[in-house]
């Protein structure tokens, strides 16, 4: 990827852009290729013309996005076990830019693209109905409906009950022990009755294909993994905010980086979030602290 020049407004922007870029997209990588595109056409661009810079690159940004989500999503209907997004690694603060975490992530993923893009544009970022409609092609009145359906299908994914940045930390230090050192009653203590645990290894690295489903399923998985964790110890690299979860990240045995991150509602474990596919964090181990 070639450098940007510095271009004062678009400096200013570009943040926003990624973010529209990854929540669309759910990859940091595809995100950030897109931005690099929209840079290109906005040095294109003749700027006497354009009124509103924020909205029209954001319009680049979505139609890019709807182009990319097409090949994507043919990607998806391949790809070995379960997927996630590129997790979002803060190991500074637990503050998410906007209210959009891993679950509702996964949630947008059920969407339909516009649907998806209806909603962010006008839900996430502010945007009204007729820059939604000039950004998506579509008329206003179908650009209400779009997010109007998209706001009913991810309703149960928001966050319920909030948790604060420190009471997060607590229960990622607490499961990181607890599942570490083969503390079976300290990590039951901590989960829900339905807790799930996802794994994303994408065929790379080993790693379950199918969710583990329930107390007691994931409880056996646990004390497999406990096993394994007294031969090959997993290495605390550093607790952090993934994608406005708790969490951590390691290193586990064969060197492989993994991120750990706690869904939580009232006060237990609802759902583990762990990504192992290397290609997915690359960008992760970059913002590592050294």
């Amino acid at each position: 990827m070639c450098e940007m020049p510095s271009d004062p407004i678009f400096s200013e922007l570009r943040p926003r852009l990624v973010r529209l870029a990854y929540r669309m997209l759910g990859s940091v990588a595809d995100a950030e290729d897109v931005v690099q595109d929209t840079w290109l056409r906005w040095l294109a661009a003749d700027r006497a013309t354009i009124r509103t810079p924020a909205a029209f690159l954001r319009t680049i940004v979505t139609r890019l996005c709807l182009n990319e989500l097409k090949s994507a999503r043919r990607r998806r209907e391949t790809y070995v076990g379960s997927w996630l997004p590129e997790p979002i690694f803060d190991p500074d603060d637990g503050d998410a830019a906007d209210d959009i975490t891993l679950p509702l992530m996964l949630a947008l993923e059920r969407l339909s693209p516009l649907e998806r893009a209806a909603f962010l544009l006008h839900d996430v970022f502010g945007m009204d109905f007729d820059d939604v409609a000039l950004a998506i092609g579509r008329e206003a009145a179908a650009c209400r409906k779009l997010a109007s359906r998209a706001r009913a299908h991810v309703t149960e994914a928001r966050p319920r009950f909030a948790i604060g940045k420190e009471q997060g930390l607590k229960f990622a230090t607490a499961f990181f022990t607890a599942s570490r050192t083969g503390d079976m009653a300290a990590l039951r203590a901590l989960l829900s009755e339905d807790v799930v645990v996802y794994a994303d290894g994408g065929g790379k690295v080993p790693t379950s294909l199918r969710p583990h489903v329930g107390l007691s399923a994931v409880m056996l998985l646990h004390e497999q993994l406990a096993r394994i964790f007294r031969a090959q110890p997993s290495q605390l690299v550093h607790y952090a905010a993934i994608d406005g979860l708790p969490g951590f990240v390691t290193i586990e045995g064969g060197n492989v980086a993994q991120t750990t991150a706690l869904q939580i509602e009232q006060e237990k474990v609802v759902a583990i979030y762990c990504t192992r596919n290397p290609d997915k964090l690359q960008h992760v181990i970059k913002a590592l602290p050294h």
